[in-house]
């Protein structure tokens, strides 16, 4: 795949570093009809935000530079049995632009874990696992069934982010990893968390 953690070798060159790279997103809890997200580095300059169609036929999300750019568009697929999104490149919803496919890994499970395949995986193996629970202090993002890791998710609590009614949680991402792709995988997984119905 040349890249790990690319879009299906489909990888933003200028997301990916030789070293660690510490993220920090936040988003508001709630807000009237989408749910933005604004994911900086540790100097607090924006590199991500997402914006959001929630009141639509599909539930999307589109993930763009500082710039306002979009470089992956998110969208729920419904009427399946478990909960999946399927990530497509810039704002195109055509077959050919699928760069992943994400969906819990089990129908129920007491924490939230994600099997992520890509476009040309036909198979029963994923090419990525989310692993550790989203409501955990913790989580990991990892290559495949094996335990090489990505990225790592951790929630971060203080009294600012209680005050604004935000949930914020910091990202390490190692190194020759497309961080566009974690951040995405984010998203999903922090859509999928927050549908409490407990059906799928």
């Amino acid at each position: 795949m040349g890249t790990i953690g690319s879009f299906g070798g489909i990888a933003y060159e200028k997301y990916l570093a030789q070293y660690p790279v510490e993220l920090a997103v936040s988003t508001k809890l709630w807000t009237l009809g989408e749910n933005d997200f604004k994911v900086s580095d540790i100097n607090g300059t924006l590199i991500f935000q997402v914006k959001s169609k929630l009141l639509t036929l599909h539930d999307r999300r589109f993930l763009k530079d500082a710039a306002g750019n979009t470089l992956v568009n998110l969208r729920q697929k419904i009427r399946t049995m478990h909960r999946r999104w399927e990530a497509f490149r810039g704002e195109s919803k055509e077959e050919k632009d699928l760069l992943f496919t994400a969906k819990k890994s089990k129908l129920f499970q007491f924490k939230t874990e994600l099997d992520v395949f890509l476009a040309n995986n036909k198979g029963e193996v994923p090419d990525f696992k989310v692993k550790g629970g989203y409501g955990e202090s913790s989580c990991s993002i990892l290559l495949g069934d094996s335990n090489a890791m990505l990225a790592q998710m951790h929630r971060l609590h203080s009294l600012t982010t209680m005050i604004l009614d935000t949930d914020s949680f910091g990202v390490t991402v190692y190194p020759n990893v497309d961080y566009a792709f974690i951040v995405a995988l984010v998203v999903i997984l922090d859509e999928i968390n927050a549908d409490r119905s407990g059906e799928d």
